[in-house]
């Protein structure tokens, strides 16, 4: 059974503290002054049934670089910590999300191991003080932290609202499915080395 847990980050760029429960209902509630970011983690949180509780100050009179790329530091490395050893999870997860015109499949192993991947339009321009590019700078390093292979393809798409949505709905998507329980394997390690770290 996971539990709550609650951790934060200070940096001379950042102040962040998450409340986060992997098994949860999708309550959220966000805090970061940025809107559009806030948008997107609400689709992580709903699709995955994952609970959050976000504050984030950052210094974003600059921009909202360190303050995306932080969050996304905390956030891999509390999924990570919060799994253990990851007895008895699925282990992978993966979906593919239709919006509109946009189709999007994300997927991903909880292994240890980092990679990630995107393919699709080049995410470019702005969402009120947000950058588009940010979405692939979270993701990076979202699966850096959580030790995760993530895999983004957005098959096609027009609208730029619509392709960031699309993938922050599918990685939740897919979230849920790696950490579940396999009831099949609650009490096993989904590897053969016996371990995943």
């Amino acid at each position: 059974m996971l539990r709550n847990m609650v951790e934060s980050r200070k940096t001379s760029e950042t102040d962040i503290r998450l409340d986060l429960n992997l098994r949860g209902s999708g309550v959220y509630s966000f805090d970061t002054e940025i809107p559009f970011f806030e948008h997107m983690l609400s689709h992580i949180a709903k699709h995955g049934l994952i609970d959050m509780d976000l504050k984030l100050r950052g210094d974003i009179g600059i921009d909202c670089h360190h303050s995306v790329e932080d969050t996304a530091i905390l956030l891999g490395q509390m999924i990570h910590n919060q799994l253990g050893d990851k007895k008895g999870i699925f282990r992978y997860g993966n979906f593919t999300l239709p919006m509109d015109e946009v189709l999007t499949t994300v997927a991903v192993d909880l292994g240890g191991r980092f990679y990630f991947k995107y393919t699709g339009p080049q995410l470019d321009g702005k969402f009120g003080i947000y950058d588009a590019e940010l979405t692939l700078e979270f993701l990076q390093k979202l699966a850096l932290n959580a030790k995760m292979n993530l895999h983004v393809v957005v098959h096609y798409g027009e609208n730029r609202h619509h392709i960031h949505e699309s993938i922050f709905k599918a990685l939740g998507k897919a979230l849920r499915q790696a950490i579940s329980i396999d009831s099949s394997a609650k009490d096993q390690i989904p590897s053969t080395k016996g371990m995943l770290e």
